[in-house]
């Protein structure tokens, strides 16, 4: 099978950042899907002159904001209308060290049918509630594979391919804001596509933007986990399994 790559953008309500990593990607040549989710009027502005100065740019538009769950899936779906075998997931906040996308390419090319994730490293500026928050997830994900094999669910900065996605999003409604990048993880792992890391380095610049609601994202994640433990419940004899194969 051919690969074909493009990266996928979602955005809502970013502006320099934004600009600066579709600049930065224009060496790759790959064809960009922009996803607006329902910014402002001065965002909307901006990502029109982005979509006109650079060809290799296809904004779409969201009329209402549906969460970073939803923009990824939009520009999904659309990378495999477009005939893409894999979409580079890039977020638009400026904390994804562009400079790893190599590495992150080659994994995935050597590795075709798994699922390329950023493995982050982080500095001084994670704040310690996002920071300690993350291993409340890891624990729980790994409740529901049984298996240490993700070794980090929440990193934007990722290799999807495409058709095990469009698979999994056929027969399963997936999250639509913070809680999707963990869901379509366990989801494809249970649907056995591999899943590997590299390691990344992560930035919190101080002037970002945080579109990350702590009610009401941790309230999603919460019920997503749920769902995802009873998930478990009914695969717990083919995870058992696999499990005790991996051991052998």
């Amino acid at each position: 099978m051919s690969q074909n790559y493009c990266f996928v953008i979602p955005n809502y309500n970013h502006t320099q950042a934004v600009a600066n990593t579709i600049e930065a990607l224009q060496p790759y040549e790959f064809p960009i899907v922009l996803v607006d989710d329902g910014s402002d009027a001065a965002t909307q502005i901006l990502l029109e002159q982005l979509d006109a100065q650079y060809p290799n740019v296809t904004l779409i538009r969201r009329p209402v904001n549906g969460g970073k769950g939803a923009a990824v899936k939009t520009g999904l779906n659309i990378a495999s209308e477009m005939g893409m075998s894999h979409a580079v997931q890039i977020d638009a906040d400026g904390q994804h060290n562009l400079a790893d996308i190599d590495i992150l390419l080659n994994e995935s090319k050597s590795h075709p049918d798994a699922m390329i994730s950023g493995q982050p490293v982080y500095d001084d500026s994670i704040s310690k509630g996002r920071y300690y928050g993350r291993y409340i997830t890891h624990i729980w994900v790994y409740i529901e594979t049984l298996s240490l094999a993700i070794k980090d669910s929440m990193c934007g900065f990722r290799v999807y391919p495409l058709s095990a996605c469009m698979v999994l999003m056929g027969k399963q409604a997936l999250g639509n804001r913070m809680d999707f990048d963990i869901e379509i993880m366990v989801r494809l792992y249970w649907q056995k596509v591999p899943i590997r890391f590299i390691s990344t380095k992560v930035l919190y610049p101080e002037d970002g933007v945080s579109h990350f609601n702590i009610c009401k994202d941790n309230w999603l994640i919460s019920k997503m986990h749920t769902r995802l433990f009873f998930g478990m419940l009914v695969r717990l004899p083919v995870l058992l399994a696999a499990k005790l194969r991996s051991s052998q």
